[in-house]
């Protein structure tokens, strides 16, 4: 898309550009062979929710003539251009499992059956198998026109057609299944040093004449639908306990959802496929073709018989030798800031902050956001700890983050009976900052924990991010305003470092480019470092061209979605670096180089509208001289990565780095560099 001089990459298809960088990597046959069916987990998974929050989207402006960003011709013009970049990325992600992830199993002595009969040696195990374990959870359903038919959402079903013998009467039946009874990989007996397994899918279809014997199976195909799981908050009225309550209603409500997919079999012949569309009520622009198998974020479960030979087994979080070396988390931090870098250092030092303060006389206070939580989480248990100690713990909680609503409310809920202080979602926006605040009485420093992730334990083991300790009076005293904002919801607060979206935030951002672009136009250096996980404001994105065509250098390091075009006359000085890796890269980073005077940011903020506009979001600086140079050494290793590192090029190709010596992987190059810190 463009508007006047500048051009934009779309947002759903900048998307399915980052979700097919990650189908790369179960294409990369130097991986080991369980880390390239995990990556084709995550690319079917990423598709999964792309159907059920983007592309419900789109379907819900059309139908509601909910036209506010764009019109019903442009939605329907983007669902047929996201429906032909799938099915092209389809092709690849089948070429992939059947051509390169199954071969290579098979080289490893593991075969996963598919599509053919099962070895005479296995047959009786299977018919046995089936009888005992599976049969009892089948509750076939026949479709015929006249006749509604729900089908649930995420779940594999198998279409069957079939004449019976006697009439030779045609008939359709439905058959889900039981994902929840058996697993979808069935260990059969080892045969002469082969590991076999076969779908469970496959052990229903070989047993169907038992299932139907009165009956000859036709045919019998893969199909799954996507629904619309977005939940429609009206959060701009109400207090936040009714949007509570709005939320727990309706959460239940996805399962039944707008339909958004139909992903069929592509081997199903066309008459099927057109019964099946008219008794299920599938419309033709809602048909994606899949293979015989689907759900195959399901592989990520296949067993491993042989071991950590097959697997790319993470690193040990490091510790950190200066925190293990002092007996206080707080006087480490009174004697100086510290970076933690996660995960490649352990997620331990965040609670064992939490548990000094929730033991030590002098803390009064302690105030978190939550945004997504853990489940049996250790941070929330150590607030429970604290509060039961008498200390007073106010933790925020955005019920509206998705797919974690649930999660959120049932533990803010468990929070609150513990005796803490809840405060619950702000009506018309969403809280996405990652920050804490330990207060103490008289003149006793106080301490901050800021973040560019998640208090969460689990996922800060497999996302890359960084967050700053401090006792710096006006960082901290700017967390706790933010917090008296959230508590208050009063006039705005002023901030002397810390900088919030919907406050000071864009302003800052806008002035520091505009700083480089005056060093550029006096003929200085003039450099610009971005990393985030999504690029999409206009606005900012204008304001980049600008910069560009001003003679400012820019390294954007962006992991997703991406709307900034390179390579164009306006943007000949932009250059775009994915890094898609064993770690998700999730800590958002804002280098300007200042004339020399080099500033660094840390953040929660992408640059969608959402973040910037809509959204309760903090970047603060780093001051510390030795912090800031670390952080400076980690993005020049990201942009000299040149093994899992592509350049993004305009036509939101994922081009890879030419490989030249030394090879440089920069997330092993960070845990090197990390473990390195004294």
């Amino acid at each position: 898309m463009s508007d006047g001089k500048y051009t934009y990459f779309k947002r759903d298809i900048s998307w399915l550009s980052f979700n097919y960088r990650v189908l790369m990597e179960a294409d990369d046959p130097s991986l080991p062979i369980y880390e390239r069916i995990r990556f084709l987990s995550i690319y079917a998974s990423n598709l999964e929710e792309f159907y059920e929050v983007r592309v419900s989207e789109h379907r819900s402006n059309i139908i509601r003539q909910n036209y506010t960003e764009e019109s019903a011709e442009t939605s329907e013009e983007r669902l047929e251009d996201l429906t032909n970049e799938v099915n092209r990325q389809q092709q690849d992600f089948y070429r992939i499992f059947n051509s390169g992830i199954l071969p290579e199993l098979r080289r490893q002595n593991i075969c996963l059956y598919q599509n053919c009969k099962p070895e005479d040696f296995h047959l009786d195990y299977i018919r046995k198998y089936f009888n005992e374990e599976v049969f009892p959870f089948l509750s076939p359903v026949t479709i015929q026109r006249g006749v509604r038919t729900f089908i649930r959402d995420r779940r594999l079903y198998l279409i069957v057609r079939m004449l019976h013998k006697t009439t030779g009467d045609p008939y359709h039946v439905l058959i889900k299944i039981p994902f929840s009874k058996v697993p979808r990989f069935i260990a059969l007996p080892a045969h002469e040093g082969i590991y076999y397994y076969m779908f469970v899918d496959d052990v229903i279809r070989a047993n169907l004449p038992s299932v139907f014997p009165g009956y000859d199976v036709e045919g019998c195909y893969s199909i799954k639908i996507s629904r619309d799981a977005d939940i429609y908050i009206d959060d701009n009225k109400g207090d936040s306990r009714e949007m509570k309550n709005e939320i727990k209603e309706k959460v239940g409500k996805r399962k039944i959802g707008a339909l958004s997919r139909f992903m069929y079999d592509s081997a199903m012949p066309a008459d099927m496929l057109e019964y099946a569309c008219e008794t299920l009520n599938i419309a033709e622009d809602d048909l994606i073709v899949g293979g015989s198998y689907m759900n195959l974020q399901d592989m990520s479960k296949l067993p491993n018989p042989v071991g950590e030979a097959l697997e790319q087994a993470p690193p040990t979080p490091l510790r950190v030798p200066y925190l293990d070396r002092m007996q206080s988390m707080f006087q480490a931090i009174i004697n100086h800031d510290v970076l933690l870098h996660f995960p490649y250092q352990s997620f331990d030092y965040l609670l064992r902050l939490l548990m000094e303060a929730s033991f030590d006389p002098d803390v009064e206070d302690i105030k978190i956001t939550q945004y997504r939580v853990a489940d049996n989480s250790a941070v929330i248990n150590s607030l429970v700890s604290a509060a039961k100690n008498g200390k007073k713990v106010t933790v925020f909680v955005e019920l509206k983050a998705r797919f974690d609503e649930e999660n959120n409310v049932s533990t803010a809920e468990f929070m609150e009976a513990a005796g803490i202080n809840i405060i619950y979602s702000i009506p018309g926006l969403k809280v996405h900052a990652k920050v804490a605040v330990i207060l103490r009485r008289g003149d006793n420093p106080d301490f901050a924990y800021l973040s560019t992730g998640n208090f969460n334990e689990k996922t800060a083991r497999i996302y890359s991010d960084m967050a700053l300790l401090t006792c710096d009076k006006d960082l901290v005293g700017d967390v706790n305003a933010l917090f008296a904002f959230l508590e208050l919801q009063g006039a705005a607060p002023e901030f002397r470092h810390l900088l919030v979206a919907r406050f000071n935030l864009v302003g800052e951002i806008q002035r520091m480019i505009q700083r480089e672009i005056d060093h550029a136009r006096q003929g200085r250096r003039a450099y610009i470092i971005l990393k985030m996980n999504g690029l999409h404001d206009k606005q900012m994105i204008d304001l980049l061209y600008e910069a560009s065509e001003q003679g400012v250098e820019i390294d954007l390091i962006v992991r997703g979605i991406c709307c900034l075009v390179p390579n164009r006359k306006f943007s000949s000085n932009i250059r775009i670096t994915r890094i898609v890796d064993m770690f998700l890269e999730h800590s958002r980073v804002w280098y300007f180089y200042n004339d020399g005077l080099e500033e660094i940011y840390l953040t929660s903020a992408d640059w969608m509208r959402r973040n910037l506009s809509r959204r309760i979001e903090t970047a603060f600086p780093v001051l510390s001289p030795d912090i800031k140079r670390e952080v400076i050494d980690i993005l020049h290793i990201q942009l000299a990565d040149n093994t899992k590192a592509c350049i993004i090029d305009e036509h939101l190709n994922n081009v890879y780095k030419p490989h030249s010596e030394p090879p440089v992987r920069a997330q092993a190059a960070i845990y090197e560099y990390i473990k390195n810190i004294k």
